[in-house]
């Protein structure tokens, strides 16, 4: 008896049918996140990796460049079974040759190739803002940050973010998850544990303001070191 057979009989134990089980998982798709493929290198910035992000580092083989990456995503969704979205990071904006838009101003076109590769495998695309490794990422904090000058970027880059998500569902007429995830936090214990929380509260209404398809386009919110509380 192999280890499936052992497992559906444990399963039915306790009632539950795996055979239907697994029928249903064929409609339910799974994100494959675009970083995987280059260890969260992304292709706005050259700096190293910030905000609470561990990867292996410099894997041999890891993708280089979009099209590096696009090769081994391919890959992927021909030997991979069952149903897939992509999953894309903000900092994976494609530009032309001599242009460049920083996160608060990226825009639907720069993530043009992403809806071709969506296409071109009939999935849909989910959507993360990036929120770390960036000079605009000041003593660890971004939507908490208590200088504004530093907060006004990332809810203008939140805002950017929500305009691409929408474009992504029009476009491949999936939903698009934007998960907003934020490296904001401390591992000590601060002496203003409400500041940052009412600055994270007001920067995501700021950010929500911006217009989108409710039906289409649905948020997730979250933060790393959760020290605020």
């Amino acid at each position: 008896m192999n280890a499936y057979e052992i497992a559906k009989e444990q399963y039915a134990a306790l009632e539950v049918d795996t055979e239907k089980v697994l029928d249903r998982l064929k409609d339910i798709p799974v994100s494959l996140h675009c970083w995987q493929g280059d260890d969260v290198t992304g292709f706005d910035q050259k700096g190293p990796l910030t905000g609470g992000i561990q990867t292996t580092g410099n894997y041999p083989g890891r993708a280089r460049t979009p099209e590096e990456l696009f090769e081994d995503i391919e890959k992927v969704f021909e030997l991979t079974p069952g149903t897939k979205k992509l999953n894309v990071h903000a900092s994976y904006a494609i530009f032309e040759e001599g242009e460049f838009a920083d996160r608060d101003k990226i825009e639907p076109k720069h993530f043009k190739k992403w809806v071709e590769l969506a296409k071109k495998y009939g999935v849909g695309i989910d959507f993360n803002p990036t929120f770390f490794s960036h000079p605009m990422v000041k003593d660890g904090l971004t939507l908490t940050s208590p200088d504004e000058n530093v907060r006004r970027f990332w809810i203008e880059h939140g805002k950017a973010c929500i305009r691409i998500a929408n474009y992504f569902a029009e476009e491949t007429g999936q939903t698009c998850v934007i998960n907003f995830w934020i490296g904001d936090g401390y591992k000590d214990i601060p002496a203003d544990r409400m500041g940052p929380r009412l600055r994270y509260k007001d920067s995501l209404e700021q950010i929500f303001t911006e217009a989108y398809d409710f039906d289409k386009v649905k948020p997730r919110c979250g933060i790393l070191h959760g020290r605020f509380k």
